[in-house]
C-alpha cells in the first residue's frame, strides 16, 4: 500500500506470478477507520507529490485498474476490530509504533502535534463502538484474490 509507483507495484506483482497463479491482499478501505486515519494523517503531512493515497488498494475500481487486463479480481469487505483499553492507549500506542502515525508526529512541529492528537481523538470518538470508556472500533478492509490470467 505504501508505495511511491502503484502501477509499477502491481505490474511486478503480476510478473513474479505464475500464470493461474494467485496473488492475496488485504487493504484498508478509504471508508473505513485506517482510510480515515490516512486521510487525517494526510491534512498535516501531506503526501510527496505524485504520490497516491495506500487507501486506493482498497477500491474495486481501483484493483480492476491495476490488475484487470491480465487477472481476474475477487474482493470481498471485512471488518477488523481494534480493540484497546481506552483511546489514550490507541493513541499512546499508534504514535509510539503505527508507522504513518509515528512519522507525522516526528515530521510536524509542537503546535501542530497538538491539533493532530485533538483531529485523532474526534476521529477515535466517530468509529468507537464501545461506550464503557474503552475503545473498540471496527475498520472496513478489503480481503482481495488476484488470480493471474493463463
Amino acid at each position: 500500500m505504501f508505495i511511491p509507483s502503484q502501477e509499477k507495484a502491481a505490474s511486478e506483482l503480476l510478473r513474479v506470478c505464475r500464470p493461474g497463479g494467485k496473488i492475496g491482499l488485504a487493504n484498508w478501505t478509504p471508508n473505513g477507520f485506517i482510510g480515515q486515519l490516512f486521510k487525517t494523517i494526510g491534512k498535516y503531512v501531506p503526501p510527496a507529490p505524485e504520490v497516491k493515497s495506500p487507501a486506493l488498494w482498497g477500491t474495486r475500481a481501483h484493483l480492476d485498474a491495476l490488475f484487470g487486463a491480465k487477472a481476474s479480481v475477487a474482493v470481498e469487505e471485512r471488518k477488523f476490530v481494534f480493540r484497546h483499553k481506552s483511546p489514550l492507549h490507541w493513541v499512546e500506542l499508534f504514535r509510539g509504533y503505527y508507522g504513518p502515525v509515528l512519522k507525522a508526529f516526528a515530521a510536524i512541529d509542537p503546535v501542530a502535534r497538538e491539533l493532530l492528537e485533538a483531529d485523532l481523538y474526534t476521529l477515535l470518538e466517530a468509529f468507537n463502538v464501545a461506550n464503557d470508556g474503552t475503545l473498540v472500533v471496527p475498520s472496513a478492509h478489503l480481503e482481495v484474490v488476484i488470480t493471474k490470467k493463463i
